[in-house]
Order: C-alpha cells, then structure tokens, then sequence
C-alpha cells in the first residue's frame, strides 16, 4: 500500500503594508511662467503586478487646472506635499518634479483631471469639482475604474458630468409653440 504523502502548511511570509497598496506620483512640468502640468501617473508595486512601467492616469493643464487650482493646492497640503512649490511658477520652462501621492488622494485627483480636462463652462466646473470633492474614497474608485477601463471612457465622463450639473431648460422653437 503506499503511503499517503501529508502537506504541510506553508508559513506566509510578513509582508510590509505598504507594499500592499498601490503606488502613485503627482509629476510637474512646466511648459513657461504660470504654465504648470499636474500629471497622474500609477508606478508599478506588488499590489499592481500587471504594471510593468509608470502608466499616465490622469492631466490637467491651462484654465481648468487655474480654475481649481486652490482646490487642487488644498488637497497635496493635507497629503503632506509642498503645494507652493508644485503649483509655484518660479521655474524654468521643461523643469519636471515627481511627488510621491496617497493612494486616496490620488483617486480623487485622477478623477477630477479625467472629468474636468474637456469642460470649458466655469459654473458646471465648479458643480462637478464640488460633487466630486464629495465623494467618498470607494465612489471615486469605482468612477475612477470606469474612466480608465472602459472602452468609451468619455462617455463615462460625460455621464458624471451630467450628474454633477443642472439640466438645462430647452428652448421651445416656433413650430412646437404652434
């Protein structure tokens, strides 16, 4: 008869929990004075074994990246990064910084420079940033997730957009009048 082989339990070993997150950096570049680029990017780590190299998530440039750019300084303060001196304009054209971001301020971030990069009108930009503000870390994820995984992302967007602002009235036209 032969003898029945016994496993024995594998010890798992301890692993840093830090490791165990995902890993993402807030990069500047600047293109001229008062011309800053913020840029998402998601880095590699244990938690992202798909990732074999920095991936770009998310940018935000120009008027828009003005338009909330108190906001966007606010939110790296309480992540404990130097504000001034990633939105500062002292530097020199082609100048880039990385920072290293938490992983919930860096969702909701992503998400605002997805959503916000194509908007042009300043009072729905304000509604979407201030819905967006509002969310809680597992509703950025999930929004978050469908911007990046979808393959018609920007109509993703366009639907958080939506939710954010207030419909407008429609115009009656002349034949409907009638």
């Amino acid at each position: 008869m032969p003898l029945k082989k016994t496993l024995t339990p594998r010890r798992r070993e301890s692993v840093d929990p830090s490791l165990a997150l995902p890993r993402y950096e807030l990069r500047s570049l600047y293109h001229g004075p008062g011309d800053p680029e913020l840029e998402l990017w998601q880095l590699p780590s244990p938690a992202t074994p798909h990732l074999r190299q920095a991936t770009r998530i998310a940018g935000l440039r120009g008027r828009n990246l003005e338009l909330i750019e108190s906001r966007v300084a606010r939110r790296l303060k309480t992540a404990g990064l130097p504000a001034e001196r990633i939105l500062g304009a002292r530097h020199l054209p082609g100048h880039r910084d990385g920072w290293p971001l938490p992983e919930d301020h860096a969702l909701t971030l992503a998400l605002l420079f997805r959503v916000l990069a194509p908007m042009s009108s300043r009072e729905n930009l304000r509604a979407v940033v201030e819905g967006i503000e509002q969310m809680g870390k597992e509703e950025s994820s999930y929004w978050l997730g469908m911007t990046l995984h979808r393959v018609r992302y920007r109509r993703v967007c366009a639907a958080l957009r939506l939710l954010f602002t207030a419909p407008r009235p429609r115009k009656k036209t002349a034949a409907a009048a009638a």
